[in-house]
């Protein structure tokens, strides 16, 4: 059966037999919390006599009818409706009963805490716009959709077209009905109904073709004095700017809303100028700079997506990547040259790194995978198809060039306007715009798995000079080729107590062995980086000399993209068990003090945390957590006031805090006793702090309960939860273990709060999770049967238990999940994979811990 699953063979033949034109959708969301009343209505063409199916996932069929002719309900059956006998136009209309969500799928449905309003909305990638109307769902089978809302009387509600004025509904008080305008021809994915109470600013902005497009910003009522619509809105049109003159094209929907909306189980979502965020990014507290630069990242992702993605789409899901790596590639080429954010690239890494750490996983799969069905779709949501694929995507731009690459996607976007397309035909574009073959480029870099590794070997003459320079290439993954690199190559010297760049040149590094001939004779310098500036996809090694030279002086590199190389390199190879995590922390700690780039910061106290929690050998990793914290507590008493950094050091020390005059230090910035100069003490970074009080047994129920009333907010009610949730007590850990684990109704922020509490003990009491090794394991399958696969696959992630690897005397974490898979063969892919990225990240613990044991 083939119950939510849909293979590429089944939608290929359904795309075959049918074109759908258009879609009226009648939704009343005025018949209670639990289920609202859907009818679909919809026009389509087929082959004579032929059958297909609809989708729809439903409470409840009410009934059915084909061409005037009432069909039995038993057709529906295992979520999709049989149709036969097909006329070569046909009407489909179905009404029924279908579910509110609570998971961030299909209509979402919330009741925020402060207030008691409920507010709606929809996230349909990739199959769920089949929870709230009847569809057929896949991309390519694009159709213009009329939306019918009815809702209470004080709400709103948008869609892809313009919000029309409510009218008034017959024997229906207190209620109005929204008739929406057909929209631009779409796919079922990017359609979006958003309803409730939202509330907002608007504003417009004139398209390069002359028409006013107007703007909108809203949010739910709570979070109003918190919504900075002013910087939201000018990183939108300064993104419409750069993406109308980029494309060539005007924008090619009528308005454009950005509604940010709770328990949301994603960044955002691209649908057609109706674009949906999570509300978190709507900051209660003054947001650091990687905080905005971060949300208007996002906020220029999903913009780019109106052209690619949304304009054209792709014909099927083995294309994810294509749409998500070229709106990744594109959000960040507009921060760093249409916006204020000019190092951009900097930031950018850490979505790189994403992706290197993904593709070095034993899952790995191609940029292009091979997507068979809508399971495949659902696990490659990954570094892979955002961050490697927009790497590869700016060597492309290169390689090509940067003009021919525009001349060319101008020429796609416009040739399959409103339509699908593939990768062949971009490539097609790009080839003629720029004269260059890109079949072979394509077979290395997309079709083929895994990164190589680029590593300098280096002959030295007597007089120190170079005598060899030689870049040595080696495959990570078995089977990944050898790939063709454009970077630069410098050389850095310290002079004084600064560093300067004293020689760069950029080089094409090619198979197996590369030698830099413009080195030969050249003085040799203090520190060789191979891939400055960070343009090429790969591992990169420091040769030994160089390395121990950034060990020593990591602090007197003035730029902070060099930095941020080094930093990257460094961390890499501990996390390949060739520097110790002790060495690594060392590094980290002497950068942080000049560090200037705020997303590198974030980056660098979240990797000691790691490092010491997980990467430290067992028998060390007391003493490095506490000598870690300690340097913390140092350095953020001596961080300038009110600074990015000097938050970030505080609440990487409530993070980190291990010793009681850590905790102590902790206890005097929440109470006031002992207070921060300058640091703003706000409910976020109280909350913060309450979390290291609370698992360190130096607060408890009564000061969660407090700080409740002081923040009755969702957000405040999340967080209760993680403080409950890090509670030191055997009953409590059982108990959340449970219900996250188990509650099908549990709404996700929720349970990621509460599993975040959960394992709160874990690097300082590994003993008492000994038993939820093995519960993890008898009660995963368990688990993804229960859950969606949204809930299932994010509970599978926290719960897997590999960050006890190593540390608990007889649990083989790794050997326990090699039974697992040998027993859970008829397990989903999808599942096993999981179980396989948790089994790689636990054998990689082991590695670095016994590099960290031998120094």
């Amino acid at each position: 059966m083939p119950g939510l699953n849909l293979t590429r063979e089944e939608a290929q033949l359904r795309g075959a037999t049918v074109k759908p034109k258009s879609y009226q959708v009648e939704l009343d969301l005025t018949t209670g919390d639990r289920v609202f009343a859907s009818t679909t209505t919809i026009k389509f063409d087929a082959e004579k006599g032929g059958s297909t199916f609809a989708d729809l996932v439903a409470d409840k069929v009410k009934s059915i009818t084909l061409n005037g002719n009432a069909i039995d309900v038993s057709a529906y059956d295992d979520n999709r409706i049989a149709l036969t006998g097909l006329e070569e136009s046909n009407t489909l209309k179905v009404e029924a009963d279908c579910l509110y969500m609570h998971t961030g799928e299909g209509l979402h449905s919330f009741v925020d805490p402060q207030d008691g309003e409920r507010y709606t909305y929809s996230q349909f990638e990739v199959p769920d716009a089949r929870r709230v109307f009847t569809t057929f769902e896949q991309p390519d089978l694009k159709a213009t959709f009329e939306f019918s809302v009815t809702t209470p009387a004080h709400w709103t509600v948008f869609s892809n077209s313009a919000t029309p004025t409510p009218k008034p509904v017959s024997g229906k008080e207190d209620a109005v009905r929204f008739d929406f305008a057909p929209s631009h021809v779409i796919s079922t994915y990017i359609t979006a109904i958003v309803a409730g109470p939202y509330v907002g600013r608007t504003d417009s902005l004139k398209s390069s073709d002359g028409r006013t497009i107007p703007l909108g910003v809203y949010c739910r009522k709570s979070l109003e004095e918190h919504l900075d619509a002013d910087n939201i809105i000018d990183v939108t049109k300064k993104g419409f700017k750069f993406f109308e003159d980029a494309y060539g094209i005007p924008y090619p929907f009528d308005k454009y809303d950005q509604i940010f909306v709770p328990e949301y189980n994603a960044g955002a979502m691209e649908n057609a100028g109706c674009v949906t965020f999570r509300d978190q990014y709507i900051f209660r507290s003054k947001p650091t700079a990687w905080d905005l630069e971060n949300r208007a990242n996002t906020i220029l992702h999903e913009l780019a997506h109106m052209w690619f993605g949304d304009l054209v789409t792709m014909k099927w899901w083995n294309d994810l990547w294509l749409n998500e790596s070229f709106a990744e590639y594109m959000s960040h080429l507009a921060l760093a040259e249409g916006t204020e954010w000019t190092d951009a690239w900097i930031g950018f890494m850490s979505r790189k790194e994403w992706g290197l750490n993904q593709d070095q996983l034993p899952s790995t799969h191609p940029i292009k995978a091979d997507i068979r069905d809508l399971e495949d779709v659902e696990v490659n949501f990954d570094g892979i198809t955002y961050a490697k694929g927009a790497s590869v995507l700016r060597q492309l731009v290169t390689y090509v060039g940067k003009d021919e690459f525009f001349k060319g996607l101008n020429k796609y976007l416009t040739k399959h306007s409103y339509a699908n397309a593939t990768l062949d035909d971009l490539l097609g574009e790009l080839e003629e715009a720029s004269g260059r073959d890109l079949r072979a480029w394509s077979k290395v870099w997309l079709e083929e798995a895994g990164v190589t590794l680029l590593r300098p070997e280096i002959e030295l003459n007597s007089d120190g000079t170079y005598k060899n320079v030689v870049i040595e290439q080696e495959s990570f993954n078995a089977g990944a080729s050898l790939r063709p690199h454009r970077l630069i190559v410098a050389g850095y010297n310290l002079k004084g107590d600064k560093i300067s760049r004293d020689f760069s040149y950029e080089i094409d590094v090619e198979g197996k062995s590369t030698t830099v001939k413009d080195l030969v004779g050249k003085k040799k310098a203090d520190l060789l980086l191979v891939n400055d500036q960070d343009l090429a996809y790969a591992k990169l090694r420091l040769d030994p000399q160089s390395l121990d030279f950034a060990l020593e002086n990591i602090d007197k590199f003035d730029d902070a993209l060099t930095r941020r190389v080094i930093l990257s390199c460094a961390w890499d190879m501990t996390r390949d068990g060739e520097l110790s995590a002790t060495k690594y922390v060392e590094l980290a700690l002497r950068a942080i003090p000049v560090e200037n780039s705020v997303a590198t910061l974030t980056a660098l106290l979240g990797r000691i945390q790691v490092a010491v929690g997980r990467y430290t050998a067992p028998q060390n990793r007391a003493a490095r957590a506490a000598a870690a914290a300690d340097r913390l507590v140092m350095l953020a008493q001596t961080a300038p006031a009110e600074t990015d950094l000097q938050r970030l050091l505080v609440k990487a020390l409530a993070n980190m805090a291990v010793t009681e005059e850590q905790l102590k230090v902790v206890e005097g910035i929440f109470g006031e006793t002992a207070p921060m100069h300058g640091l703003d003490l706000d409910i976020d970074m109280r909350w913060d702090l309450l979390f290291a009080l609370v698992a360190g047994g130096l607060a408890g129920e009564t000061t969660i309960d407090e700080m409740l009333k002081d923040d009755p907010t969702l957000t405040g009610e999340q967080n209760a939860q993680e403080a409950r949730a890090s509670i030191d007590s055997d009953d409590v850990r059982a108990t959340t273990w449970d219900i996250a684990l188990h509650d099908v109704d549990l709404a996700n922020d929720t349970r990621w709060a509460m599993l975040s509490g959960f394992w709160s003990h874990a690097t300082t009491k590994p003993l008492v999770y000994t038993q939820y090794v093995e519960k993890f394991f008898d009660q995963a399958a368990l688990v993804w049967k229960a859950h969606t696969f949204h809930m299932a696959s994010g509970i599978i992630e926290m719960a897997f238990p590999s960050i006890l690897a190593g540390y608990i005397p007889g649990v083989d974490v790794v050997g326990r999940a090699q039974r697992w898979l040998d027993d859970h063969t008829d397990q989903p892919d999808s599942l096993r994979r999981l179980i396989i990225e948790g089994q790689a990240d636990a054998e990689r613990m082991l590695a670095a811990q016994k590099c960290d044991a031998e120094g």
